[in-house]
């Protein structure tokens, strides 16, 4: 069921720290944590505590956690210290687009100039 923790979900399992991860940080909706393969300097996941497949989903259920995971990821940048320089935040939704887990997740990426489009 939508926004219900899921057994076999990855982000689920850091969310409830059964499975370790460098958590950067937490809030009542979200967590955010590095990305085990990193893309840039500072790449950081922020995800919602409930799960969603993708951002069109979470939106539409809970237009609140969306905007807190936006606001984190902001956040995140500025704890990093690429926020005046610039970050990218990108969520992918769906196989195709190079989502690999389906739980929604922002990726925070900054510190080195990227190029657009990026694929």
């Amino acid at each position: 069921m939508a926004g219900e923790p899921q057994e076999d979900c990855l982000f689920c399992k850091i969310v409830t720290g059964d499975i370790p991860a460098t958590v950067v940080r937490e809030t009542e909706t979200t967590v955010a944590f590095r990305d085990i393969n990193p893309q840039a300097p500072t790449h950081v996941l922020v995800v919602p505590r409930v799960h969603y497949p993708d951002a069109a989903s979470l939106a539409a259920a809970e237009p609140a956690v969306a905007a807190d995971v936006l606001r984190e990821a902001a956040e995140v940048a500025a704890q990093d210290g690429v926020d005046a320089s610039g970050f990218r935040v990108v969520f992918n939704t769906g196989a195709g687009a190079g989502q690999t887990v389906f739980h929604v997740h922002a990726h925070v990426l900054g510190g080195r100039g990227l190029q657009w489009p990026p694929g």
